[in-house]
């Protein structure tokens, strides 16, 4: 049994104004065993970590790790061994930049999540919903107007980010199959999108019934879905028909912010992709009606975060890069922080981000019995958010799981 004690630990998890008091943090075979003030032990390994800010692993409730390109046409052409060889890099970029944990939002598989657990590659804790529902003319649905070839083969690409299904029984059964093949939970294309050539925002792709049967299968296994959804009619539509989550909410209007916090249901903005869409989205191989689509969300995405922040709505930390993008990950920090506190921002990437994954005090808390998921950072962040950016620059120490990731100076 390999035990590792951190001691002199000032503790910021964003449930507080200030860093704690200096603790001790014993980790046991992975998991958190003990934590507190006069804690101690005689261990393997002792880091001493005086003059810096420790906080649980980063959470980031919505990536794709397999958008290796911003054209996800493209890339869900791409053969499924190269789209593995570049999602291993990218989420090694991932896990160097402190997010111990990350939500895959459609695409990425059981066997990506196995070859992480197995150490095959490093990178983060993969939760994955597979393949996202999507509808012949959707978000996922990528062949625009001049193409009518068939789309089975999607839901075997793993460059693919989701697969068609039309009318409830297809719908059922791709429900069925994904969470078969491990999905651990239901992610459906609830709205048009910015990525796709054929759904504006807006767009009211999947029927009532089609969106029902999502949430009965969901919840027949034991778990729920979330939807892609933008506008406020679509989200009224999707929490009437039983989705338990929202991602993005650009367009939710106030009525509906107050139904949700009082409904409980989480929202996971992702604010930074539009902005970093709208410079370089073209550059990266975004195409150029989608590089269009972008004004439309960008600027509610920004001014809604402050009125779900007030109400009380639970908030995730999400980015939602795609390819080269990826980098700016960490600029969601930053970009919050003009507009909320920066506790309330780094609760959205710990233990608010656990609460969105379900995953309360297994991960985004440093406290007994949670895996030893651990950053530590040179400054303050609740001070200053810019400190979980620059690629992790600011971390000399990123543990996952208790394993060190990765350890510099000054740490003894």
């Amino acid at each position: 049994m390999t035990t590792i004690f951190l001691k002199n630990a000032r503790i910021v998890d964003g449930t507080a104004t200030e860093p704690s008091d200096p603790m001790g943090i014993v980790i046991e075979d992975g998991m958190i065993r003990d934590v507190g003030p006069d804690v101690t032990s005689g261990t393997d390994m002792v880091l001493d970590l005086a003059g810096l800010t420790v906080m649980p692993g980063l959470i980031d409730c919505h990536v794709h790790v397999i958008a290796t390109t911003a054209d996800l046409g493209a890339n869900a052409a791409l053969p499924s061994a190269l789209v593995a060889a570049r999602s291993s890099v990218l989420m090694r970029n991932m896990l160097m930049r402190g997010f111990t944990t990350v939500r895959d939002l459609g695409g990425a598989d059981r066997g990506l999540q196995q070859a992480v657990d197995e150490g095959a590659f490093p990178g983060p804790r993969l939760v994955i919903c597979g393949k996202a529902l999507s509808q012949t003319g959707g978000h996922t649905d990528y062949r625009g107007p001049y193409d009518n070839r068939d789309v089975g083969w999607y839901a075997q690409s793993l460059g693919a980010m989701g697969r068609i299904c039309d009318g409830v029984p297809e719908v059922q059964r791709a429900a069925r199959e994904e969470i078969k093949n491990g999905a651990q939970f239901i992610k459906a294309m609830a709205d048009g999108g910015v990525s796709s050539p054929s759904d504006p925002v807006g767009y009211l792709v999947f029927s009532v019934e089609e969106l029902k049967a999502m949430v009965e299968i969901a919840k027949s296994f034991g778990t729920y879905a979330t939807g892609h959804l933008y506008t406020d009619e679509a989200i009224v539509r999707a929490l009437d028909c039983g989705f338990e989550c929202i991602e993005h909410g650009n367009l939710i209007s106030d009525a509906t912010i107050a139904r949700v916090a009082r409904e409980g249901i989480p929202v996971v903005p992702t604010n930074i992709t539009y902005d970093i869409l709208a410079s370089s989205g073209a550059r990266f191989g975004l195409p150029a009606d989608s590089v269009a689509k972008i004004a439309d969300v960008r600027e509610a995405g920004l001014e809604r975060l402050e009125k779900m922040h007030e109400a009380g709505v639970l908030m995730g930390y999400g980015s939602d890069l795609l390819g080269g993008m990826q980098s700016e990950q960490s600029g969601e920090f930053t970009l919050r922080g003009r507009y909320l506190p920066a506790d309330a921002v780094i609760r959205s990437a710990t233990v608010d981000a656990a609460r969105v994954l379900r995953m309360e005090g297994q991960i985004g808390t440093i406290a007994p019995g949670a895996h030893a998921d651990i950053i530590a950072v040179e400054g303050d962040p609740l001070r200053d958010l810019s400190l979980l950016t620059q690629q992790g620059a600011h971390m000399p120490l990123i543990m996952k799981g208790g394993a060190v990731v990765k350890k510099t100076a000054p740490l003894r």
